[in-house]
């Protein structure tokens, strides 16, 4: 890594064993970037923390609860979390499936008209991914096409993927954000 708030570069290598291919995409907490595993030669998406201080406690908590609530969720309609860690700066990284496709925000922007198929067809499957949710006691609460992934199956068939349960609340549990977050 070049330096602690640097995003990192194509061949950095992370935690001793994720290579990065590419940069995804960046947002307010943090850097997603493509990486293969270098024993196991898996292609992920590691979702970094920014180390610049912009990310506070709450954050930091809010990142913890994705990786532990994404990691219960096994529906084909979630995106798999597949480890959590902590790079050599300090900074906290999850471990996710890597897609590929968009998500359904852009989908919407390059097509005017979707078959009324197609569309029932997505509802149906997010409503798959959020009822296993649901049935864990996991409310997302951030439910936006941004965060709707159209992906491929194993099959070729496109698939929508649920993302970005950051702000999700456990049922069971006290709120981490309060109504005017």
């Amino acid at each position: 890594m070049r330096s602690r708030s640097s995003v990192p570069m194509n061949g950095d290598v992370l935690a001793g064993k994720y290579r990065v291919e590419r940069v995804l995409g960046r947002g307010g907490m943090g850097v997603v970037v493509a990486a293969t595993h270098l024993v196991l030669g898996h292609q992920v998406a590691l979702k970094l923390l920014h180390s610049d201080g912009a990310v506070d406690e709450e954050g930091s908590a809010r990142f913890l609860r994705e990786a532990k609530v994404t990691a219960r969720l096994k529906s084909a309609h979630v995106a798999r979390t597949l480890d959590v860690g902590q790079l050599e700066d300090g900074r906290s990284f999850l471990v996710m499936e890597l897609l590929e496709g968009h998500d359904l925000g852009d989908e919407l922007a390059s097509r005017s008209n979707l078959p009324i198929g197609e569309v029932v067809d997505w509802v149906l499957q997010a409503c798959e991914g959020i009822a296993e949710a649901h049935a864990a006691g996991i409310v997302h609460r951030d439910l936006k096409p941004a965060n709707l992934f159209l992906s491929l199956d194993a099959t070729g068939e496109r698939v929508i993927k649920v993302l970005d349960f950051g702000i999700s609340k456990f049922a069971a549990d006290g709120a981490l954000t309060s109504s005017e977050t």
